[in-house]
């Protein structure tokens, strides 16, 4: 039986995980400085794989899982992310934005998995919308208002999207091979988006820019490292822990710590400025987060 109580190394593992992830947007802000959105792309995922993926075994699950989760993970979502963070998304907003994915999951695996909606997630999914109608007043005047743009919300909310398609070839992996090993699979899964970034950058990039990654500066280069390393493969790999010593609803509130490390690294590392319609989708949205985490789960509705 899982142990009920956190040990003070639990927490200490849970809190090191929202301090990694809350400060992912940052790095990402940092790298794109002198990386282009593939080129990011593209060194992220050999820093992931390199060096683990020469000691850490392949998973024992078929390639098509590897190369569907790397592809939707990767190049999805992240691909979409780093667009997002260079058209016009904070870093404080989007650590915040991300957090629908457990909304898009949950929409997705009602009509593909066919699972049924909670009150909780019907109630937390209402508190959402509130959130994004908040987010797109900010965007009525068509302007860019506290640094977002329309474009760069859209492909932050897609990211988040793609985050959710992951999560549901995560869960039909599980059912199909229960045994596979989360940690090889991350390594091992960050391998097929190397190709496809370098080969959009080539497309997308425009000449003077496909060379830039040999230019960038060591805050870049430590960025990527900091995607790649930490908040890839040890953050992984510590929450995949906490997982398998405890119950999911132990653990997932967490999670919620994620979007206020984020916005205050924000706002206070990169000087990112919140309006006021903006302040109001993250309340929302935090409240969504919370009310499905900490609500009693009175059952599916009928």
């Amino acid at each position: 039986m899982r142990p009920s109580v956190l040990t003070p190394h639990d927490l200490a593992a849970a809190l090191a995980v929202v301090l990694i992830w809350g400060l992912n947007f940052v790095a990402m802000k940092l790298a794109l400085h002198d990386f282009t959105p593939m080129q990011l792309g593209a060194v992220r995922y050999v820093f992931a794989a390199l060096p683990l993926i020469l000691f850490v075994k392949r998973p024992a699950v078929g390639w098509r899982w590897v190369l569907a989760y790397g592809l939707v993970q990767g190049v999805g979502q992240f691909g979409l992310l780093f667009l997002a963070l260079r058209l016009g998304m904070t870093a404080a907003l989007a650590s915040v934005l991300m957090q629908t994915q457990v909304f898009f999951t949950a929409l997705m695996a009602f009509f593909l998995l066919h699972e049924r909606l909670s009150r909780p997630l019907v109630g937390g999914l209402l508190f959402a919308l509130a959130g994004l109608a908040c987010f797109l007043m900010s965007l009525a005047g068509g302007q860019a208002a506290g640094g977002v743009t329309l474009a760069g919300f859209a492909l932050n909310l897609a990211a988040a999207a793609m985050w959710a398609c992951s999560n549901i070839l995560a869960r039909q992996l599980q059912r199909a091979v229960p045994t596979y090993d989360p940690i090889q699979f991350v390594v091992w899964s960050a391998i097929p988006p190397i190709l496809p970034f370098v080969l959009l950058s080539l497309w997308l990039d425009v000449p003077e820019l496909r060379w830039r990654w040999l230019h960038a500066s060591p805050t870049a280069w430590l960025g990527a490292m900091y995607l790649g390393w930490m908040a890839t493969i040890l953050a992984y790999g510590l929450w995949t822990g906490l997982l398998k010593r405890h119950a999911a609803n132990r653990v997932a509130p967490f999670s919620l710590g994620v979007p206020v490390v984020g916005l205050l690294a924000g706002v206070v590392i990169l000087g990112e400025h919140i309006t006021l319609w903006q302040g109001g989708g993250i309340a929302f949205i935090v409240l969504a987060l919370a009310y499905v985490m900490l609500a009693k789960k009175p059952g599916p509705l009928r």
